[in-house]
């Protein structure tokens, strides 16, 4: 039939005219119809099922929405062969299969401005290796899949719009390969684009996917996509989800605005980005977990996270590498945890991190080369065994603390600087090691390289300028030094510690006061002037002279006299045995402030306490009181108390948790810091407990700040040994562990009196026999409150004191006032 046009018409008596040409169906104009030849719709609403099975073109006459096609049950439109199809409204109303189906090998079909609206399974499905083409299409499928591409089929989308959809907006699986451009998936019920099975591909270009409730782009099991110049945003899930073994690519794309991951990949995926953005994410920006999996960033930006979470978690053997890229406002920059996990960085930047910028532990490990960190909480922190990396040429500036090297980590830092730092540049504890080769420390507030615990960490060729509390700060022997200097060299005193000098190394040495502390070489011989030696090759370094053992602080500003804290203190009933050891340290303090003034050496006290003993007896009274003391004493500036638990210091994840813990020590400065059941910071079956993170902070704070808050940990006395062997570092800050017994029965008596008399209630003798009675049988396991019993015990008493004396008709002063061994609990 050549250039022959087939035409269907409808009248308005629902009548099919016919006459050549016209035909009553469209069932049988496809019949008639020859390949090429093209049909053409009058304006009208058609209920059937079109098929089209050979070439033809299939157009409506009137604008979009003047023919429809809408059959009871089964698909709107199949098209099995190389037809086009153009300008209808298709509408499907079986939940069982597809609105449009365009299947088999010979559909090479076109498809354009069509507008599929429909309450089926799937609104578009392609499949058995079907071609089609779709422009300008919408796709609305409330009640299931916007569009389903299968069983090695490839379809091309080109300024679509899909959604909104009971389920995913794109759908490709089986090995099928879908192309999207200038396309849009938005309202999805589940991902905006979902990828699976080994096989399938997609590629997406200048396509947006929002509005999903669930994940932007979802892929997984072995299926391939690549998405160039998208924009992922407002999903109520992930960006991305990637999952065994698939693997993405991005370039020039934008994920916005998710309330969870950025990009999440498990299970050996890949995941690589160019030129690309994350931000605006409530966890985190990228989260890699499982060997094998890893995401690699070139030229790419992550921040502005809304949540408290890292912007980068690494974990369980995955791996990242960054280049050029920039991480910035954000919690925490770079998570790197357990053995196996790796990071790489190179020619990037990290800045306005609010805690930790780059975080490893758990035996992971990093390798920086040339990359920025400034303006963060800690710019490295290195946490436990096994934890280490690579830095080179790296700049640290304006961070609390450079680097961070505990509990037995060991990086290595080649030719770094850390700048302006408001505690130490560098900070190693708690069996931490650490290696410095020509690195540079300056500007900084506090230590320039902080060592203590004798760490065996060696710096090598490093140099310390204009920090404010020393270049060098050793407190014990350990670390290892080799042609190291220092520019706040100064005269050092004989006597004042030990140290040995070799040609090149300086080893250690000790002192209260810093580096070297100003000691004698091994066999006593001081050199002349009262120092060591300097070595040509290795300039000898000292700190600043040895600092006070209290702060200079006067008594009085508005404390209560120490004699009166003191008369509180032994007005405690009971006690005996923490009296004595409260008023022994006084005796200490007191007699160090007076020996300073003489100019003798003070001894050097550890103020920090540990309180054990049952709830109950009197530990939080006594550590208030101890603050008070110490204020009046001018050791601390204001001696107030904040009490504190785990719950106050230990939050959802790493960062957060050291985070809480510093704002709790913030809040306890010039006074006393008390934390009530601190053995719950390292449960026993803790390995990976976040109680971990806050003992680890803690420990730092407390050396950093020495004079400035006073750290007394409480609980019962099994647990807090546990707590004590969690952290190296821990036990050697609380030298002094006060033991509170449990009251006797004769006390909580003592303490019932004390308790009447200040509520003017009083007790008979014969109450007061029967309440020794009852003090002395009662169970004293774990759950018993000592001094909080006794006071339960008085209010019960009133209260049955009130029931029995309200049914007095007129009650005397005395019998309002007495308490009757009737009263007592039953």
């Amino acid at each position: 039939m050549g250039e022959h046009r087939v035409r269907v018409t409808q009248d308005g008596g629902s009548r099919w005219r016919r006459r050549a040409g016209e035909y009553e169906t469209l069932a049988e104009a496809v019949a008639a119809a020859e390949p090429g030849d093209t049909l053409t719709l009058r304006p009208g609403t058609f209920r059937e099922n079109l098929v089209l099975d050979k070439p033809l073109s299939l157009v409506a006459s009137g604008p979009l929405g003047s023919v429809r096609i809408e059959p009871a049950g089964g698909p709107a439109l199949t098209v099995l062969a190389a037809a086009t199809v153009q300008g209808l409204v298709l509408e499907g109303q079986d939940t069982s299969s597809a609105a449009v189906l365009v299947d088999g090998p010979a559909a090479a079909a076109e498809i354009g401005g069509c507008r599929i609206r429909t309450v089926a399974a799937v609104g578009i499905e392609v499949r058995g290796g079907a071609r089609p083409t779709v422009r300008g299409c919408t796709v609305e499928n409330p009640g299931g899949l916007g569009v389903r591409v299968r069983d090695a089929a490839a379809a091309a989308f080109e300024e679509c719009e899909v959604g909104p959809c009971g389920q995913a907006g794109v759908a490709v699986l089986e090995g099928a390969t879908v192309r999207l451009e200038r396309s849009r998936v938005h309202h999805s019920a589940g991902a905006g684009l979902l990828l699976t099975g080994e096989g399938t591909t997609a590629e997406a270009v200048e396509c947006e996917i929002y509005e999903v409730n669930g994940t932007g782009v979802q892929a997984e099991a072995r299926a391939a996509g690549r998405l160039t110049d998208c924009e992922v945003h407002r999903v109520t899930g992930n960006g991305l989800t990637l999952d065994s073994a698939a693997v993405l690519a991005l370039d020039g794309t934008r994920i916005h605005d998710v309330p969870e991951n950025g990009a999440d990949l498990r299970g050996r995926s890949v995941l690589t980005l160019e030129r690309s953005t994350i931000r605006s994410f409530g966890r985190n920006g990228l989260s890699v977990w499982d060997a094998g999996t890893r995401a690699e960033a070139s030229s790419c930006e992550i921040h502005d996270s809304t949540g408290d979470y890292p912007a980068v978690w690494v974990s369980d053997g995955a791996r990242v590498s960054f280049t050029d890229c920039r991480l910035h406002d954000v919690p925490d920059a770079l998570f790197v945890l357990d053995r196996e996990s790796h990071a790489e960085a190179v020619d990037c930047s990290l800045s306005q991190i609010r805690s930790s910028a780059v975080s490893v532990s758990g035996g992971a490990t990093v390798r920086l080369d040339r990359c920025r960190i400034q303006d963060a909480g800690t710019g490295l922190w290195f946490r436990d065994q096994g934890s280490g990396g690579t830095l080179d040429g790296c700049d640290i500036a304006d961070v609390s603390t450079g680097v961070i090297i505990a509990r037995g980590a060991d990086p290595l830092l080649r030719s770094c600087t850390v700048r302006g730092s408001a505690d130490a540049a560098v900070y190693v504890s708690a069996g931490g090691v650490g290696a410095f080769e020509d690195c540079r420390v300056s500007h900084g507030k506090g230590y320039g390289f902080h060592v203590i615990d004798g760490c065996r960490t060696v710096l090598t060729r490093c140099r310390a300028e204009q920090n404010a509390r020393g270049g060098f700060e050793f407190s014990e022997p350990g670390p290892v030094l080799e042609a190291c200097s220092s520019d706040d060299l100064r005269p050092l005193t004989a006597g004042a510690g030990t140290g040995a000098v070799r040609p090149s190394v300086i080893e250690h040495a000790v002192g209260a006061g810093g580096i070297l502390g100003g000691g004698a070489p091994p066999g006593g011989g001081a050199h002349p002037g009262g120092g060591l030696p300097r070595s040509a090759s290795a300039p000898l370094v000292d700190s600043a002279a040895s600092a006070p053992a209290f702060s200079a602080a006067a008594p009085g500003g508005g404390h209560r006299d120490a004699d009166e804290a003191l008369a509180d203190l032994d007005a405690l009933i009971g006690l005996d045995t923490v009296k004595q050891e409260v008023r022994t340290l006084i005796d200490l303090i007191s007699v160090g402030r007076r020996r300073q003034q003489a100019g003798l050496k003070a001894p050097s006290l550890r103020r920090h306490l540990v309180f054990t003993g049952s709830p109950g007896t009197g530990k939080t009274t006594v550590a208030r009181l101890y603050g008070e003391i110490l204020a009046a004493l001018g050791v601390l500036q204001r001696g107030h108390l904040v009490e504190v638990a785990r719950v106050d210091l230990v939050g959802e994840h790493i960062g957060s948790t050291a985070l809480r813990t510093s704002e709790a020590f913030d809040r306890a400065r010039g006074g006393v810091l008390f934390i009530d059941e601190a053995y719950a910071l390292a449960p026993a079956d803790g390995a990976r407990d976040f109680g971990r993170e806050a003992i680890d902070t803690l420990v730092k704070l407390m050396e950093d700040h020495r004079d400035e808050v006073v750290v007394i940990v409480a609980g019962y006395t099994a647990e807090m040994e546990r707590f004590l062997d969690s952290n190296p570092g821990v036990a050697s800050r609380f030298s002094r562990t006060v033991t509170f017994p449990d009251y006797s029965a004769e006390e909580l008596l003592q303490i019932t009196r004390t308790q009447c008399a200040e509520h003017e209630y009083r007790l008979a003798e014969e109450t007061a026999e029967a309440l020794l009675l009852h003090f002395a049988a009662l169970d004293r396991g774990p759950s018993f409150g000592n001094g909080r019993t006794a006071r339960q015990v008085f209010e019960t008493m009133v209260e049955r004191h009130a029931v029995r004396v309200a049914q007095l008709a007129d009650p005397s002063t005395e019998e309002l006032q007495l308490l009757l061994p009737t009263d007592l609990p039953g």
